[in-house]
C-alpha cells in the first residue's frame, strides 16, 4: 500500500510530543501506535497486534545490543563499587585541573574511538564521567561531546563500521572502486568536519550557547544527582581497577570485530572486516571478558566480597533499564516507518526523483532531504540505504556522474545532521545513557550547536553549487559557521550580562 504523506506522521508525532512534554517513552509509544493505526486503516486491535509483534521482532533482532547494555551497566557498577572509578577521578583531578582540559580530554578520547558509534558512546561516557564531574562540567555537555564525536567521527574514518557499510552500498549501485569514491567525499563531508571543529572550539571557550549555558552554571541534567547513593565503594581501589577492564573491553571488542568480519579466517582486509563484523556480538564478548577480568582483579584483593560483586552485577543492569526501554521503542518506530510498513523513506525519496531542479541546487536539496529523513526515522544508516541507491542511478541516467562525489557528501552530511538532532536516534539515546544525562536535556541543549552546523552546511552546499566549485564547500562552511557562532556568542553574553544586572 502507498500511504503518501501519512507515512511521515508517526515520527513527527513522536518527536513533537517528546519536545513538548519532555517525556520520551510515552511520546515514542504514541508515535508507534499512530503508525500502527495508519497501517491498519484505523483498526485498533489489528494496530496493537502489528505494533507489539513488530516490537518483539525488533527486540529479537537487537537482543545482543540489549545484553551489552545490561552488561555495561554491570561493569560500570562493579568498577564503582571496587573504587576504581573514584581512584581514577582522584588521579585525573591532579592531571586535569580545569573544565577546558576535561572537555578536551573527552573530545580527544571520542575522536580516538572511531571504530563504531555505539562503542564510542558508551565507552567514552564510562571513562570520562568521574573526570567531568570532578571539574564541574555538566552531564549535558558530556552527552553533547560524546554525541558529536560518535557518528561524525565514524563517517569520516575509512576504517569503521559506518564507512564499510557505506562503501558496500555504493558498490551495490555499480560504481567502480567504491572505497576511492568514499575517500573523495571526506573533504566535502562538511557537517561532520564542522561538528568536530565546533566541539573543539567550545571545549576551549568559557561561554556556551543556548540552554547549555544554563546547565553549565547549574547542572540539573544528571539522571541521578549523586550516583554513588545506595552503595558503598572500596577506599582501596586503584586507577588500574578502572583502566584495565576498559582496555580489555576495547581490545577484545576490536579483536572480535576483526574475527567475526573474517580478518583472521578469510584473509579479508581490516576495513572490509570491520564492515562485515558482528558488532553487537563483539561488544557482548568484550563486556563479558571485562567483567571476568574485574572479578579476578577485585575479589582476590578483597575490594569486593563475592556476594557484593554479584549484587553489583544486578544493580548495574537496573541502571540501564531506562535506556533499554527508550532504545527498544526507537527501534520499533524505525520499523513502523520502514519499507515493510509505511515506507516513509521511499516516499520522501520519491519526492526528489520526481522533481525537476537545476543540478547545481541538487547537493543542497539532498542535504535537507537527508536531514529530514534521518531526523524522522532516527537512523543515518537507513537514510544512506535509501538515498544512495536512488541518487546514483539518477546521476548515471542523466549523465551527471561528475556530481557523484558532492551528492554523496551531501547525503552523508544530511544523514548525520538529522541523526544528531533526532531524539529517537539510537546514538542520541546512547549518548544520554553513556553520560548519565536526562535524554531531553541532552537533545534540547545540543540542538543550537547542531542546527548552527546544519545551517552552515546547507549554505556551504548551496554556495559551492552556485559558483560551481565543489572544492570550496568546506571553506564556505567554515566561514558561515564562524559568523553564526560569533553572533550566537554575542547574544549569549548580552543575555548573561542582562541577567547579572
Amino acid at each position: 500500500m502507498e500511504f503518501g504523506i501519512l507515512s511521515i506522521v508517526p515520527p513527527i508525532v513522536a518527536i513533537a510530543l517528546a519536545l513538548i512534554t519532555k517525556e520520551v517513552i510515552t511520546s515514542l509509544l504514541i508515535g508507534i501506535l499512530s503508525g500502527g493505526l495508519i497501517y491498519t486503516g484505523g483498526n485498533i486491535v489489528a494496530a496493537l497486534e502489528t505494533v507489539f509483534d513488530l516490537m518483539g521482532t525488533k527486540l529479537g533482532d537487537n537482543a545482543l545490543m540489549l545484553v551489552f547494555l545490561a552488561m555495561l551497566g554491570s561493569l560500570v557498577m562493579v568498577m564503582n563499587m571496587a573504587g576504581g572509578s573514584f581512584a581514577y577521578g582522584k588521579w585525573a583531578s591532579k592531571k586535569i585541573k580545569s573544565k577546558k582540559m576535561a572537555k578536551l580530554a573527552t573530545s580527544f578520547l571520542g575522536i580516538l574511538i572511531f571504530i563504531d558509534d555505539y562503542f564510542n558512546c558508551l565507552t567514552v561516557g564510562a571513562v570520562m564521567k568521574p573526570i567531568i564531574d570532578e571539574n564541574k562540567v555538566s552531564r549535558a555537555k558530556l552527552a553533547h561531546i560524546i554525541d558529536s564525536t560518535a557518528a561524525p567521527v565514524c563517517i569520516l574514518a575509512p576504517v569503521s563500521s559506518w564507512a564499510a557499510s557505506v562503501v558496500a552500498v555504493i558498490g551495490d549501485t555499480g560504481v567502480k572502486n567504491p572505497m576511492s569514491v568514499f575517500l573523495s567525499t571526506i573533504p566535502m563531508n562538511v557537517y561532520p568536519i564542522l561538528t568536530l571543529l565546533l566541539i573543539l572550539y567550545f571545549c576551549t571557550s568559557d561561554i556556551e550557547i543556548g540552554v547549555m549555558e544554563k546547565y553549565e552554571l547549574n547542572d540539573t541534567s544528571r539522571l541521578v544527582e549523586n550516583e554513588d547513593v545506595g552503595y558503598k565503594y572500596s577506599k582501596n581501589g586503584k586507577v588500574y581497577d578502572l583502566v584495565v577492564p576498559i582496555l580489555v573491553l576495547i581490545f577484545v571488542t576490536i579483536m572480535m570485530m576483526l574475527k567475526t568480519g573474517g580478518f583472521f579466517t578469510d584473509g579479508v582486509g581490516a576495513a572490509a572486516a570491520f564492515g562485515d563484523a558482528n558488532v553487537n556480538l563483539s561488544l557482548v564478548i568484550g563486556a563479558f571478558f571485562a567483567i571476568v577480568i574485574s572479578f579476578l582483579l577485585y575479589i582476590p584483593r578483597k575490594l569486593l566480597k563475592f556476594e557484593e560483586f554479584m549484587k553489583a552485577i544486578v544493580d548495574g543492569m537496573k541502571t540501564m533499564v531506562s535506556a533499554i526501554v527508550i532504545l527498544s521503542l526507537a527501534w520499533t518506530i524505525g520499523g513502523i516507518t520502514s519499507d515493510e510498513f509505511l515506507n516513509t523513506g521511499s516516499y520522501i525519496a520519491s519526492l526528489i526523483s520526481n522533481s525537476t531542479m537545476p543540478m547545481w541546487l541538487l547537493p543542497a536539496i539532498i542535504f535537507v532531504v537527508g536531514a529530514f529523513l534521518s531526523f524522522s526515522t532516527g537512523t543515518a544508516w537507513g537514510t544512506f540505504g535509501i538515498l544512495i541507491p536512488i541518487m546514483v542511478p539518477i546521476l548515471m541516467h542523466t549523465n551527471h556522474m561528475h556530481y557523484l562525489t558532492i551528492v554523496l557528501a551531501a547525503i552523508f552530511s544530511g544523514s548525520v545532521f538529522g541523526d544528531h538532532c533526532s531524539p529517537i536516534s539510537d546514538t542520541t539515546i546512547l549518548s544520554s545513557a553513556g553520560a548519565g544525562c536526562d535524554h531531553i536535556a541532552h537533545v534540547s541543549s545540543q540542538l543550537p550547536y547542531a542546527i548552527s552546523v546544519g545551517v552552515s552546511s546547507a549554505l556551504a552546499f548551496l554556495i559551492s553549487g552556485i559558483i560551481g566549485k565543489p572544492a570550496l564547500t568546506l571553506p564556505m562552511g567554515i566561514l558561515v559557521l564562524a559568523v553564526i557562532v560569533f553572533v550566537l556568542r554575542k547574544m549569549t553574553i548580552k543575555k548573561y550580562l542582562k541577567n547579572e544586572n
